[in-house]
């Protein structure tokens, strides 16, 4: 016979509010750099003939703050979070937690400063110089041991779902960034890549790709497992498909990168290879879209009075268009219309803006008053305003470059009779005008709804107080 005693269990929630307020912060700023370089392609004038304004600088400085400063500080809140919650454990070493949190920001301040001054490796995505690039594997294997810990401890059997993502999330990006960012210091902030030539853009586009596989899309379907069917009040749809997704999307993501290199000095088998893997990927991709649409099942209702479950389901939808668009611009036949035109930026952000960035939006809507002893946000009306501009915004960006991408393409490769271009490249210039003046409105729409989640998220923090939760853990004694 057993004796039974419960006892409570704090959750360590602290490095949770730092990072949940931090992602709004940067979403902010990354958000306005970008609607700036969007307006310098509008007006050129802009740059205001300052290199450090210019906007090959600022345009790694805004790839590098939405994705991993609002991205990666969003990350970090939700899983932490959600390890904690569904392991029934409070954060392992929260000394180190609370370090990667310190860490990440000097990291994010460091990136700051050196690329508006010109320091970078020019990879995309990887800019970042050497002795930033070693704080962050420190920071990132610190983060390890911290939700690995986490799950090790825990006081219950089964690994939710949403902790295989986070998990598989933080390892990959490990390796990835690891290998990437292999390089020869030639300086303090310069260095050459350890890799040459087609080999170097090989390693770089399987960075590069699985970037967008494992930070941007691993991670935050981890976060949908968790926050969807919390907010709908359901179970997701299907668990044994969600275990499917799971194994399916990590072992076929891992090899689409090479459909960024179509038609150039890579070997033809590897491009196909790429786009081979790449159609794959619409399968797992579709099969987590429709069981977190599923999960929906009854509560559909929900979505005309819950603007958190709006932002939820709306990025999903986002999703699965994104998810569909890709494989179909690494087939060959369709990339050599796609390839260098705005289209292609059009579908990376219906997918960042789209998919992660309402999905982020939700989560953090949800965690931020239950951490700071609310019941619900300052403001739902406020909610509801951010998310109508922000979908409006996301509708007029990608359609506009949708749009001025493939006409950037057909223009590209009209041929006269004799055989010559029927347009300059300066034509095809001037004819996408219009189309980024829809964009830079576009752009403006959604960093205005995220300076209302900004007001909104401060009002929260500032008039509640910081929730203590317990758990009852129970006990044995023989």
């Amino acid at each position: 016979m057993q004796d039974l005693k419960t006892q409570a269990i704090t959750y360590e929630d602290g490095v949770i509010r730092q990072f949940s307020i931090m992602a709004v912060v940067w979403g902010v700023v990354g958000m306005l750099v970008g609607v700036i370089i969007a307006s310098q392609l509008v007006w050129p004038e802009l740059n205001l003939g300052l290199p450090w304004t210019s906007f090959g600088r600022l345009r790694p400085l805004h790839t590098n703050a939405v994705i991993f400063a609002f991205g990666g500080c969003t990350l970090f809140a939700t899983s932490y979070y959600v390890v904690q919650r569904t392991c029934q454990t409070k954060l392992f070493m929260p000394k180190l937690a609370s370090f990667t949190f310190w860490g990440w920001q000097l990291v994010i301040v460091a990136a700051a400063i050196s690329l508006p001054l010109g320091y970078t490796q020019g990879k995309e995505y990887a800019e970042l110089e050497w002795p930033i690039d070693i704080l962050i594997a420190i920071v990132w294997v610190s983060y390890a041991i911290v939700f690995f810990g986490t799950i090790g401890t825990r006081k219950v059997k089964h690994i939710y779902v949403a902790n295989w993502f986070f998990g598989a999330f933080i390892l990959t990006v490990a390796l990835l960034h690891i290998v990437n960012s292999a390089a020869i210091p030639a300086g303090f902030m310069k260095s050459y890549s350890a890799y040459a030539g087609v080999q170097d853009a090989m390693v770089q586009w399987w960075y590069g790709h699985n970037a967008v596989g494992f930070f941007l899309t691993a991670g935050f379907l981890g976060i949908m497992y968790y926050f969807v069917p919390k907010q709908a009040e359901r179970p997701v749809y299907s668990y044994s498909l969600s275990i499917v997704h799971f194994w399916a999307l990590i072992f076929t993501y891992m090899w689409a990168g090479p459909h960024h290199l179509h038609y150039t000095a890579l070997p033809d088998w590897t491009q196909s290879l790429g786009m081979a893997f790449s159609l794959i990927l619409l399968a797992p991709s579709w099969g987590g879209m429709i069981n977190g649409m599923m999960t929906m099942s009854g509560a559909w209702h929900k979505l005309r009075t819950d603007p958190i479950l709006r932002f939820l389901i709306v990025s999903l939808s986002f999703y699965g268009m994104s998810t569909f668009e890709g494989p179909m611009m690494a087939i060959k036949t369709v990339n050599s219309l796609s390839h260098y035109t705005d289209w292609t930026v059009g579908h990376v952000h219906s997918g960042a803006l789209g998919w992660v960035g309402l999905v982020s939006m939700g989560a953090l809507y949800y965690m931020v008053p239950r951490l700071f002893g609310q019941k619900q946000m300052y403001s739902i009306k406020a909610i509801e305003l951010h998310f109508w501009l922000a979908t409006i915004g996301i509708v007029l960006y990608i359609s506009s470059l949708w749009i001025s991408g493939v006409m950037e393409g057909l223009m590209w490769r009209a041929i006269n009779t004799d055989g010559t271009l029927t347009y300059t490249f300066v034509e095809s210039v001037k004819a996408k005008h219009p189309y980024y003046m829809i964009r830079a409105l576009g752009g403006l729409l959604y960093l205005s709804g995220m300076t209302i989640m900004l007001w909104n998220v401060i009002k929260t923090a500032t008039s509640g107080k910081a929730a203590v939760v317990n758990i009852p853990a129970v006990t044995a004694h023989a």
